[in-house]
């Protein structure tokens, strides 16, 4: 008989391993990471540009125009498009993205030769109609107009403005300004300068061939002009933090958000960061959820993310709480924060935390699309793709004496920007 009231023994995530994608080049030189797995007949290719908001020279350019790639080309309207992908069974995604414009296509394998020819024509003729444009601004207006009713929006868009600057890539907040003032000049100014060779990385994954490869030579291959990567640096942005207030009459809540600068994940320190990111609040076992949730009873929900961009990152802490619970969640914040500074984490919390992110990474390894998306956040971070081997073992090896040592170099309070809507 099972005995419920015994749970299973934990098992250790012995081997991890990322298979290596067989790499090509195409005629203009843009690489083809191929992850040849899987035994369903289904293929997923993934173009990406890095054509996001730092390559950007106008406000909400970028999104604008990875949105409108599907909206027509020079021989297809949007409705021959969907159609046509509709008819062969495809799916085709375009989601946004702060530093790359990916355009996604799933098809079977037998129809492939069917649908390529349809996302090389949208990233190489697009013609983006005004209509459409005006339409998209106005949906966006929209939803925009929704999404500033919410505490938690406003308090996420308001301290990425104050931790990069209003006017940083990654700090500008959209406007109902900016989205008027975008012209179709704009889109088309901004495909021309990033859409070409030099910008582009190429994943396909499932069950594969060498055929699959030659038809992404004769549709991008021959067809993506050829160009040069662009060179991206900010200026220097590190305004001393403060603690802001935000009214927000149509809130019935308050949303806290408490954070600070940090690194990509090129920084030697990312990976030991990502674990102490976990324990303080990165999964739903966290100290923070521990204690503000289940203990305080202060909040449903309440995490910590550690978010890395190709060229920056940053950390905070996130909640949304009744109005008089505020300061007492944000004593529990900076509390948590201490604890982990001042006390070495006991070895079965560090065990658990290890094996959970361990299989949590085992479930990344599942199926040839997973893999893929693996590599291609390395392959788009500029990373070598053997760095999750690194993260496995930093994952495995880490200490609590070092995680203690990155609270101590890291989660400091006066460091932080504290944002309460």
């Amino acid at each position: 008989m099972l005995d419920r009231n015994t749970a299973p023994a934990t098992q250790e995530v012995a081997e991890l391993k990322l298979p290596l994608p067989n790499v090509h080049t195409l005629d203009n030189g843009i690489p083809v990471y191929e992850t040849r797995m899987g035994t369903q007949d289904i293929v997923k290719l993934e173009v990406l540009f890095h054509a996001g908001r730092p390559h950007e020279k106008k406000k909400l350019a970028a999104r604008a125009t990875a949105a409108l790639l599907k909206e027509g080309t020079t021989t297809m309207s949007s409705a021959e498009i969907a159609e046509k992908i509709d008819f062969y069974g495809g799916t085709l995604n375009i989601p946004v993205n702060l530093d790359t414009s990916n355009v996604i296509l799933y098809s079977l394998t037998k129809h492939f030769n069917k649908l390529l020819p349809i996302v090389a024509d949208m990233v190489t003729n697009p013609v983006f109609p005004t209509d459409e444009l005006g339409a998209f601004c106005e949906r966006n207006i929209q939803n925009l107009a929704v999404d500033l009713t919410r505490g938690d929006v406003v308090a996420y868009r308001k301290i990425t403005e104050f931790i990069f600057g209003e006017h940083h890539p990654y700090g500008y907040n959209s406007s109902e300004e900016s989205y008027r003032a975008l012209t179709r000049d704009d889109l088309t100014e901004h495909f021309k300068r990033n859409y070409h060779a030099g910008n582009c990385r190429i994943f396909i994954s499932g069950k594969t061939t060498g055929r699959h490869i030659d038809l992404l030579n004769t549709y991008f291959g021959k067809v993506i002009p050829k160009g040069e990567a662009e060179d991206i640096a900010f200026a220097q942005y590190l305004p001393t933090p403060e603690k802001v207030k935000v009214p927000h009459v149509e809130s019935v809540q308050t949303a806290i958000r408490v954070g600070c600068k940090l690194f990509n994940r090129n920084h030697p320190d990312f990976n030991g960061l990502y674990i102490l990111n976990t324990i303080l609040g990165g999964y739903f076992g966290s100290r923070l959820m521990a204690n503000i949730r289940e203990d305080k009873g202060y909040t449903y929900n309440v995490f910590s993310s550690l978010d890395a961009m190709i060229h920056d990152g940053y950390f905070y802490v996130g909640t949304e709480v009744g109005n008089e619970f505020t300061e007492k969640t944000l004593t529990e914040i900076y509390r948590e924060m201490a604890l982990l500074q001042e006390e070495l984490v006991d070895e079965e919390e560090l065990s658990m935390v290890k094996n959970y992110l361990l299989g949590n990474m085992l479930t990344m390894l599942d199926g040839p699309f997973n893999v893929a998306d693996v590599v291609k956040t390395y392959v788009a971070e500029d990373l070598p793709i053997n760095d999750f081997d690194s993260l496995t073992q930093t994952i495995k090896n880490i200490t609590a004496e070092e995680l203690k040592a990155l609270a101590k170099k890291y989660l400091k309070p006066e460091n932080m920007w504290e944002v309460i809507v």
